[in-house]
């Protein structure tokens, strides 16, 4: 039996390529799309992606209309706050979900763990499987280089029109970085007089262009240096990945989840 999805944020870029995936997928029926309604000038999805396969398909800003017909919310909202609300609103219906939105405060992630106690859900910041292994050599080649007078830096690349800085995926290096190493001053950028410290993680975000997403963790020492690059050129990448998501998810128990499950790690 086929997974059916609902998109939110269906008509930004990457919704519009988790729809494209999905209607790929002979596993996966999109059965409707949520976007803000500033957004929308008609209520059919179908028309207003120019998808025929997608004619009669509701589009609406009210998630709450759709949760009865699907199995697994996609949430690419893009906006945190609109990510929280359809969080609680999916998983007190009982209903899956899978995140991909970024930019959440640390409060806002407690709050979405809480709702994972309804329902399943997982919450990623990079669906893309290249990203997820990088998350592990990351926390490998810290292991092996801590304490061995290495300094520790992320540089993140991403297209002019990005909202959130850092990225989310730069983020969650930050956060393997910092609990391997044991290193919690983690710093955004430096201008001025500004010598390293120890204990620091640097995290460089840059901007421009349509790079759609490049991450370099460098392992910086004395006569020699390791750097470890993700580099994505389709956004493709990361559609796949939550359409995997979805089927994975649907079924699975309450509880939270991220790409390490769907991907065996």
């Amino acid at each position: 039996m086929s997974t059916k999805i609902v998109v939110c944020g269906a008509l930004g870029r990457m919704g519009r390529r988790i729809i494209d995936i999905a209607l790929q997928d002979k596993d996966v029926e999109v059965v409707g799309g949520v976007e803000h309604p500033d957004c929308i000038s008609t209520l059919d999805l179908g028309e207003a992606l120019g998808k025929k396969e997608l004619k009669g398909k509701p589009l609406t800003s009210r998630l709450e209309e759709l949760l009865p017909y699907t199995d697994v919310v996609i949430e690419f909202s893009g906006n945190p706050t609109a990510a929280v609300g359809h969080t609680k609103l999916t998983t007190l219906e009982k209903k899956a979900i899978v995140i991909g939105t970024t930019g959440f405060t640390q409060q806002e992630i407690e709050e979405i763990k809480e709702y994972s106690k309804e329902a399943p859900l997982l919450l990623s910041p990079n669906m893309s499987l290249g990203v997820n292994l990088l998350f592990k050599l990351v926390e490998i080649a810290a292991k092996v280089l801590k304490d061995k007078n290495f300094d520790v830096e992320i540089m993140e690349i991403h297209h002019r029109f990005k909202k959130d800085a850092p990225s989310g995926t730069a983020v969650k290096l930050a956060q393997i970085l910092s609990e391997v190493l044991g290193r919690k001053n983690i710093v955004y950028g430096r201008h001025g007089e500004a010598p390293r410290r120890d204990d620091e993680i640097g995290v460089m975000a840059l901007r421009g262009g349509d790079v759609v997403g490049d991450h370099t963790v460098f392992f910086l020492g004395f006569g020699e240096r390791l750097e470890l690059t993700h580099r994505a050129s389709s956004r493709d990448t990361f559609a796949k990945g939550a359409v995997e998501a979805a089927k994975w998810i649907k079924g699975k128990e309450p509880g939270f989840y991220t790409m390490f499950d769907v991907l065996g790690f």
